[in-house]
């Protein structure tokens, strides 16, 4: 008899081995000889972080050297993963389910990381549309009581009542998010409160190992924890200039294997990342209720079946990913346009696309390639 955690995990399973195929279809195209190859290609991947598959591809002088950078990727992922967990408490570690544990109770010192990623939360959520909010956990934590509950048994699959969310939503002030960046704490004064960093622990996370590996020297690389991917120079293969990265169909699940890939984005040091309603839901009579929730309305957003963000940066990849997506579009542009260096990718329910300007220099459908000319 399968329990809910199980139907849960597999869930996920489907999903991340998804991303997972697109990713390595895309890195093995163009890998025409050996005799051309700068350096060796290897890949690897591991389950025990951020619930996902992180793949990892590389190109070194050796194996040896590319398993001391998987080493060191590997163990990074691992203290951020701890560090950002709001399910699990670990020995010795004050994580963020610490700090919503000792909500209403006492400021709890926590690691620079975490310290870090509150602040940059706290600043773009001002910044774009004031949607992605990491103090929504209440609300949240109700939603995904039903989602699991509707995996478990989905004929008997309901709605959150909208009361008991907006009683939640009276609780999900990020103001009242206190950082003492001096003494190094982070207090949440009403019990009610608790934070969900799940719209950018992975990418903040991601950004953080891609930074730290690079400056131990690794020069060609993709990281990829469940498709928030993040290039490291470019491929050094002696054919490919750029790295090329696959925009999932959201009707991948349903379609044929070759029209799983809407477009294909080339980039060198960045990072694409994608949201969609087709990663976390369940089904209330024919409607999907995905885990994106929109803090104005506290039900999943409703503009668009996905948005994927090119980025220099990973954290503000993956923040964008879910602000962007509980915008209306002329709004989610100018907030993309008022970045810098940001490209969006929105796909619509009708199946119709928009890019903006400076993405199409960068798609596969504008022409844009990863050889050399």
């Amino acid at each position: 008899m399968k329990t809910k955690s199980m139907e849960v995990k597999q869930m996920k399973t489907k999903l991340t081995l998804l991303t997972l195929f697109l990713l390595s279809s895309l890195l093995i195209a163009g890998c025409t000889g050996s005799e051309r190859t700068e350096k060796i290609r290897y890949t690897s991947s591991f389950f025990d972080t951020f619930d996902t598959v992180v793949q990892v591809v590389a190109y070194t002088d050796s194996e040896e050297e590319f398993d001391l950078y998987m080493e060191m990727i590997h163990g990074r992922f691992r203290e951020l993963h701890k560090l950002y967990n709001i399910y699990v408490s670990y020995e010795g570690v004050n994580n963020i389910r610490t700090i919503n544990e000792n909500a209403g109770v006492r400021p709890v010192e926590v690691d620079q990381e975490i310290i870090d990623l509150i602040i940059y939360s706290k600043e773009l959520y001002g910044q774009t549309g004031y949607t992605t909010n990491i103090a929504l956990g209440p609300v949240l934590s109700i939603w995904r009581t039903y989602r699991e509950d509707a995996e478990y048994d989905p004929a008997n699959a309901e709605v959150p009542p909208l009361d008991i969310l907006q009683e939640a939503a009276l609780y999900t002030d990020i103001d009242q998010v206190i950082v003492d960046q001096e003494n190094m704490t982070v207090f949440l004064p009403d019990a009610r409160m608790s934070l969900d960093v799940g719209a950018v622990a992975k990418g903040f996370a991601t950004e953080l190992v891609a930074r730290e590996v690079e400056a131990a020297g690794l020069t060609s690389a993709v990281l990829s924890p469940g498709g928030n991917i993040r290039t490291i120079g470019k491929p050094m293969d002696g054919i490919r200039e750029r790295w090329a990265i696959g925009i999932q169909n959201p009707e991948a699940s349903i379609i044929a294997e070759d029209d799983r890939i809407l477009d294909v984005v080339f980039i060198n040091d960045g990072a694409v990342v994608s949201s969609g309603d087709y990663q976390r839901y369940y089904i209330v009579d024919g409607e999907i209720m995905h885990h994106i929730i929109d803090p104005a309305t506290l039900m999943p957003g409703r503009y668009y079946r996905a948005i994927s963000v090119v980025a220099d940066d990973a954290a503000l990849a993956d923040f964008l990913s879910t602000a962007l997506f509980l915008l209306p579009y002329e709004e989610s542009l100018a907030v993309a346009e008022s970045f810098d260096n940001v490209e969006v990718y929105w796909v619509f329910h009708d199946g119709s696309v928009k890019v903006t300007e400076g993405l199409k220099e960068k798609l596969g459908s504008y022409g844009a390639t990863n050889v050399k000319e």
